[in-house]
């Protein structure tokens, strides 16, 4: 390794350091490690942390292209490591008439455990679907142990569409899912779930002079940066960019086929990857609707069946 890159590489450790080594001593006296875990070593900068690296929770499937399987090779393409944390594992989603299913929740504070032993820090966390109360708690102590000063925290907050919450979503779930804002800096929900987490009554039609109202609502909560994505508007799918201290952006895309899982897991793991490498939020927001409306073109040239998501394989390289 070159001085330079030496170089680098520290300055990435230490912008992605975790929170609770980066507050006074007034702060942490008394603080204990995580549950079996060795306290950090001096703050010595762990050789494991020497390149960027995203921290991903969410299920996996392993047919569908959905979830972890669609943000371990988006994230890796735009030259970023990306590190998996399994809510539960399927053998394909569940659009499909059967799967199998395991949950993974009893084993995620033990897996946590073991990724701070070896003191690994994360310049950008992206949370998927969390489909308990218990596994929402477990990402709100994953952002409170591995959410550095610097580190760009992206939640989509998956719950439900077109006015409803999915079935396995009850109103409390939905409730304790907002507990997550006040972590979050960039917000990707659909208009659904923007509605939910601000107590606003849902239109497909609503106006575009509401949708200002509600990311402020948003932002008041904590995230900074809003995306309400896939909205509906004639032939087009719009997207509504928010940015506090700046003029709303609307983009839009033409409306390409049926919907198709994993879109918006491809969408939010562009976003997030773009947030860790400095694109600027509109200009990621752009690319990643531009990609995806790329690739539900070549999905429909090649007949895939709409539960096999979108063939993004074979673009990653312009990513």
């Amino acid at each position: 390794m070159s001085e330079k890159e030496k170089e680098c590489a520290l300055r990435t450790a230490e912008t992605c350091a975790p929170r609770q080594e980066r507050v006074g001593a007034e702060e942490t006296a008394g603080a204990k490690p995580p549950r079996s875990v060795p306290a950090h070593d001096g703050g010595r900068a762990s050789a494991h942390n020497h390149q960027k690296k995203i921290a991903v929770i969410n299920d996996f499937c392993g047919f569908g292209r959905c979830s972890l399987a669609v943000s371990l090779p988006i994230i890796s393409a735009m030259k970023i490591q990306c590190c998996p944390l399994p809510t539960s594992i399927f053998s394909n989603h569940t659009g499909f008439d059967s799967f199998y299913y395991t949950d993974f929740t009893e084993h995620m504070n033990a897996y946590m455990d073991e990724w701070s032993r070896l003191d690994l820090r994360f310049c950008g966390i992206l949370t998927g679907f969390l489909g308990s109360a218990e596994q929402i708690g477990i990402v709100k102590r994953f952002m409170e142990r591995f959410k550095g000063r610097d580190t760009v925290a992206v939640v989509d907050p998956v719950m439900g569409d077109y006015g409803k919450l999915y079935p396995t979503y009850s109103p409390r779930l939905a409730e304790q899912m907002g507990s997550l804002l006040p972590f979050a800096d960039i917000l990707t929900p659909n208009l659904t779930e923007a509605c939910i987490l601000t107590g606003t009554a849902y239109r497909s039609d609503l106006r575009e002079d509401a949708l200002p109202r509600i990311c402020e609502k948003l932002c008041l909560l904590g995230p900074k940066k809003i995306v309400i994505s896939g909205l509906e508007r004639g032939e087009d799918l719009e997207n509504f960019v928010y940015e506090e201290g700046q003029a709303p952006i609307l983009i839009k895309e033409h409306k390409t086929g049926p919907c198709r899982s994993g879109t918006g897991d491809v969408f939010s793991s562009i976003i997030a990857a773009d947030a860790v490498n400095g694109v600027p939020f509109p200009e990621s927001v752009r690319s990643a609707s531009a990609f995806i409306a790329k690739v539900l073109r070549r999905a429909l040239e090649l007949d895939l069946p709409k539960t096999d998501g979108i063939c993004f394989e074979e673009f990653l390289t312009e990513l």
